[in-house]
């Protein structure tokens, strides 16, 4: 069963982001508890606030936030520790399936079908990092 720790200012913060933006974070933040539930060494998830965007974090996972920022306001994005191996692998494991900025980021339009199979890889990979940074791949399936 999955704990989930919340720090008081993370659901203020989902409410404060403008309506078109707002399902799109809180479809992104379900799939992200999703995957912490169905990945059977995951026991806690803490939902806190790094750099002011809504962030998760786990025992041997790197970092995940996740925002949306008014100078782009047709985008957002799911953002990745940008020295880890997680960016690089998923141009190489998803080439051309997500758009990605430099090594910190999977970007995504406001309109964009959201591919969640894959996506939940992406985020399974950083969940767990610590644990899957010495496999092939972060132990992603092509």
């Amino acid at each position: 069963m999955l704990h989930i720790k919340t720090n008081p200012l993370f659901p203020s913060k989902l409410k404060a982001y403008q309506p078109q933006v707002k399902p799109k974070l809180e479809a992104l933040h379900q799939l992200i508890l999703e995957v912490a539930q169905e990945h059977e060494h995951i026991s806690q998830i803490e939902e806190t606030l790094k750099w002011g965007e809504p962030s998760f974090i786990t025992k041997k996972g790197s970092t995940l936030r996740m925002d949306w920022k008014e100078k782009n306001p047709n985008q957002y994005a799911l953002y990745f520790k940008c020295t880890s191996l997680l960016v690089p692998t998923f141009k190489e494991v998803y080439p051309t399936l997500f758009t990605y900025e430099g090594n910190r980021a999977i970007v995504f339009q406001l309109e964009d079908n959201i591919p969640k199979a894959e996506l939940k890889n992406c985020i399974r990979a950083a969940l767990t990092y610590h644990s899957v940074k010495q496999l092939p791949l972060l132990g992603m399936k092509i």
